[in-house]
């Protein structure tokens, strides 16, 4: 199979693994859970696949979890969640040679990764799309804004623990990236 058709089938199957997860869990109202497996998911992307498939899936994520009435209802703050994806799948990308130690790569990972994408949620979303980009008054703005500050933290630092404890089975099994 030449390289290009093995990207695109393997990014097709982390895509339609994606949009299953938020179909299924859509139901039951956890950001927690979805947001954890999404992020898993958004991480094994680029771990396995390269950037290109991680960037996609991570762009492609918010449109579909809209369509799945998961998330927020403004299209600025669904770009704002794109964005965030793409900060967490770039330093996944940027530091997965850092060690030959995985425990390292996974930690450092985890741990920059989560932090950053947390910061970049909070200050597009909590501090200048609700409050000035949409001018959303209180007590709403404090609704909308909450989904986007610690529970972006936890998904995201569970879905590289998730990462960290299913990606070396996965890497043994699926052909890599150069």
């Amino acid at each position: 199979m030449n390289r290009k058709a093995l990207w695109i089938t393997q990014t097709a199957v982390l895509l339609a693994l994606l949009i299953a997860v938020q179909a299924v869990t859509s139901g039951f109202g956890s950001t927690l859970l979805t947001g954890s497996l999404v992020n898993f998911i958004l991480i094994v992307s680029v771990v396995t696949v390269g950037l290109p498939s991680g960037l996609t899936i991570a762009l492609l994520s918010p449109f579909f979890a809209f369509m799945f009435g998961i998330g927020p209802k403004f299209w600025q703050i669904i770009l704002c969640v794109a964005i965030g994806n793409a900060t967490l799948v770039i330093l996944w990308h940027l530091f997965k040679h850092i060690s030959k130690n995985q425990l390292v790569v996974f930690t450092v990972s985890t741990i920059v990764a989560a932090a950053a994408k947390f910061l970049v949620l909070y200050g597009l979303v909590v501090k200048l799309v609700v409050p000035i980009v949409l001018g959303i008054p209180e007590p709403n703005a404090s609704v909308v804004s909450a989904a986007f500050s610690f529970p972006q933290l936890f998904t995201a630092l569970i879905g590289g623990v998730l990462a960290a404890v299913i990606l070396p089975l996965l890497t043994k099994a699926l052909p890599q990236e150069s």
